[in-house]
């Protein structure tokens, strides 16, 4: 009958091994920014070799010390037990070997029934019949309880030590190694004492099996240990970015789902860990504490997708709604960018003229009609630039254009650029009225920043196993969507917000920003009346910022300045540490200066002249008359030569 029970044993084949474990993320940087708990469970897998000896001899000698001479059973012991529970008329000894209790943290519960007592046997002679002791005692060490939610030793040596289970010290291995037998009783958080004389009985254990001397054992006991203090929990790194990264793997990774679901995954994000603290810092300190105002920020690497910083609202513990993610928002004059885009495909230049003015335009075959407003009712009531319009921000000028162009074709430009949300042939499209995306646009803009590049937008850059088998990598694709001398072109025209030779009725919109930068910059604001955005760029890196009120709020004067503000500032303070990088015109586009009230080539008179890009062949090829004769040149001013006697004589001979 013993044979039988073997042979059916060994042919039913190995048990699996898998438990759940906690997974990890880890920063651009490799610091661990969070950390997703299965079931509540803080566990964490690490092979033997990077297990402390200290551990493994503790363990070992507290609770079985012929592990690794017997199959699973210690006969003598359990005699031994049965004999002190008869003498105490109580159960008062245990006799279970370490893969006993491995069995059952496995595949059982913890009840007293004879039936499970009869399948945890079966499971250790299936264990012992399949796997070597050492693979044995690594699974016991990376699943045993260690009390306060902690299983396993790495876990526990975090928990307990702020240490990896390599780094565990001899004193520090037997205080853990005593807490499995009854976390709630040797706990040292919860009884210092019992915990103590514990890990006394374990040294003295350890001296018996020659693991360490009775020297060593003293002078263990004379340590003080200094335990981590979880009075405070710790404060979660970037919660609205870690929920996109938990359902990007969940979503989009296509990862077996049962190896998700064990968890202990390492995942590797691209989020940078001080851009993060930086972003959350502004946002906070330029809106203020008590403002019930909402934000959204989010910081790409143009070049690679790479999502840097990412702020989905004030308060996570209020609110998980992902502002940064999940919001659709009008975004105003941050959508005229891909109208003038679409503007220089068509013929425009930065020189083209249109009229601001007060102008009512009629749509739908003529049934309907609508009058933009320019802010403040401000009109130049003369030509300007596309240059100027987009500095100043003319609504006029930018709804005259898409008149020009045809309603249509704004939407199929935005789609282009990674636009998705709704969009509709409204005159008012060009003034950003449709609700979008804050990342949406975002990401959108690195199309500006990267030379014209359509780059997917990342969160997750690798995930890999608990033994660190790669189950995904990031491949970075790069996809051309639009024309890199059209793309300069525009970066330049966007560079206008913080020009102050753009001035004209009115200010450029960057000009009480642009004292807070000191390199070069690109960008756009856009304001409504319930949103405030700013998205810009430099060559390294683009934010968006958008602030406002998630039901809808109308904003004040002051609350209206907020996104740039916070624009500035945090690009300034992210790239303090990096060189500041220009724009690099590509072949095919030339410089000029011109004069920017007219867009002219300028003249030596010229008082305002302002070095402006454009697609070789459409540059201005007029020079500006209108300061010649104001102010006499040089050679006017000096005293007039005598001519010479062959001039005075010439005209005699007409």
């Amino acid at each position: 009958m013993l044979g039988s029970l073997l042979m059916y044993v060994k042919l039913s084949g190995p048990p699996p091994l898998r438990v759940t474990q906690t997974t990890t993320f880890y920063g651009s940087d490799q610091s661990i920014i969070g950390e997703k708990h299965q079931n509540g469970q803080n566990r964490y897998w690490v092979g033997l070799d990077d297990i402390s000896e200290n551990v493994i001899h503790a363990t070992i000698a507290i609770e079985d010390r012929k592990f690794y001479d017997h199959n699973g059973f210690d006969f003598k012991r359990i005699a031994g037990a049965i004999i002190a529970d008869i003498k105490a008329m109580a159960k008062v000894q245990g006799a279970s070997t370490i893969t006993q209790q491995y069995a059952r943290n496995l595949y059982l519960g913890h009840d007293k029934t004879w039936k499970r007592k009869a399948v945890e046997a079966l499971y250790t002679m299936k264990l012992e019949m399949n796997y070597p002791k050492d693979k044995i005692l690594e699974g016991y060490l990376n699943t045993i309880y260690y009390g306060h939610g902690t299983y396993g030793i790495e876990a526990a040596a975090n928990y307990y030590f702020n240490k990896t289970a390599a780094e565990l010290t001899l004193a520090e291995a037997s205080i853990l190694a005593g807490i499995p037998k009854g976390p709630a009783y040797y706990s040292p958080y919860l009884n210092q004492e019992n915990a103590e004389n514990r890990q006394d009985i374990i040294l003295s254990s350890m001296e018996k099996m020659n693991f360490i001397t009775e020297a060593e054992k003293k002078d263990t006991l004379k340590e003080t240990l200094t335990f981590v203090s979880h009075d405070q929990p710790k404060e979660k790194v970037a919660p609205y970015f870690l929920d996109e990264v938990k359902k990007t793997v969940a979503q989009q990774l296509n990862l077996d789902p049962e190896a998700s679901e064990a968890g202990g995954l390492n995942i590797y994000t691209t989020l940078d860990p001080v851009l993060q603290e930086k972003a959350e810092k502004w946002v906070e300190t330029t809106i203020g504490k008590e403002s019930e105002l909402e934000a959204a920020l989010v910081a790409i690497d143009p070049r690679n997708g790479e999502i840097k910083a990412l702020v989905g609202g004030r308060d996570y513990q209020k609110s998980q709604y992902n502002r940064a993610t999940q919001a659709r928002r009008a975004p105003g004059s941050t959508f005229k960018p891909f109208l003038y885009y679409a503007a220089l495909q068509k013929g425009f230049t930065p020189s083209t003229l249109l009229r601001s003015e007060k102008t009512t335009f009629r749509y739908n075959d003529d049934k309907e009609t609508y009058t933009p407003h320019n802010y403040g009712n401000h009109y130049a009531n003369d030509f300007i630039t596309l240059a100027q319009a987009l500095a100043l921000s003319d609504n006029v000028f930018a709804v005259k254009t898409h008149m020009l162009l045809g309603l249509d074709e704004l939407i199929n430009t935005a789609k282009v650029f990674g636009i998705n949300s709704p969009l509709a042939e409204l005159p008012s499209l060009a003034l950003g009225t449709k609700p979008v995306g804050i990342l949406e646009m975002t990401n959108a803009y690195s199309i500006f920043a990267n030379g014209g590049f359509q780059v997917p937008p990342s969160f997750v850059t690798k995930v890999t196993d608990h033994v660190g088998n790669v189950l995904y990598e990031r491949e970075l694709t790069r996809e051309r969507v639009i024309d890199k001398k059209s793309a300069f072109v525009m970066t330049h025209l966007m560079t206008g917000m913080f020009d102050e030779n753009l001035n004209d009725y009115a200010g450029v919109t960057g000009a009480n920003i642009k004292n807070f930068l000191h390199r070069p910059a690109a960008g756009k604001s856009g304001t409504t009346s319930m949103d405030s955005w700013m998205i810009g760029f430099t060559p390294q890196l683009v934010t968006g910022v958008w602030i406002g009120y998630d039901q809808g709020k109308t904003l004040d004067n002051m609350s209206g300045k907020y996104a740039k503000k916070i624009w500035a500032q945090f690009m300034e303070d992210a790239l303090q540490d990096k060189p500041a990088a220009s724009f690099k015109p590509p072949k095919g586009v030339v410089g000029v200066m011109v004069n920017p009230d007219n867009g002219l080539l300028a003249s030596e008179g010229c008082p305002v002249q302002r070095l402006t890009y454009y697609i070789e062949g459409t540059e201005p090829t007029e020079y500006c008359e209108e300061h010649i004769h104001e102010e006499p040149l040089p050679e006017e001013k000096a005293p007039k030569k005598e001519k010479g006697w062959l001039k005075r004589l010439l005209p005699w001979f007409n």
